[in-house]
């Protein structure tokens, strides 16, 4: 029993459909959560500085007001890589990263004033890390 097989059609076919990856949608998921958890934090730090509590010798690197416009800042580009992430830019999943790094290391630097928001944040950080390298290059969100 023999078969048949043509492999210039198949191989056609496969490279007119665009790959797609449950990752991606993931990713940009976590990457709108993330932005938005950003932007919480830096209102919170902006209009009340007494809600972080950091004793005189526990001192973070800069005073609540510049934490606040760095969340800020940072959770609006946050929410608009996500959105790109969702579109299916390439661009948006290596900005992506780059913001989840800075996410991280600026919640580890936040640690002592807010640390279950901070290490919540970096634990999604590391998951929007993954989910944004996982996927091949080329592919979509699902």
């Amino acid at each position: 029993m023999t078969t048949k097989t043509t492999h210039g059609a198949a191989s056609t076919s496969a490279r007119g459909r665009q790959l797609t990856s449950g990752w991606l949608t993931f990713a940009g998921t976590i990457a709108l959560v993330v932005g938005t958890f950003n932007i919480i934090a830096g209102l919170v730090a902006l209009l009340d500085d007494e809600y972080y509590l950091v004793g005189q010798n526990q001192i973070l690197v800069f005073d609540y007001t510049t934490w606040g416009w760095f969340w800020l800042a940072l959770g609006i580009f946050q929410i608009a890589v996500g959105a790109g992430i969702v579109a299916g830019k390439m661009w948006a999943r290596v900005v992506g990263v780059v913001g989840a790094v800075l996410a991280a290391i600026g919640h580890l630097a936040f640690l002592q004033a807010f640390p279950i928001w901070s290490v919540l944040t970096i634990a999604l950080c590391v998951l929007l890390i993954y989910a944004l390298t996982a996927p091949p290059p080329g592919s979509r969100a699902a």
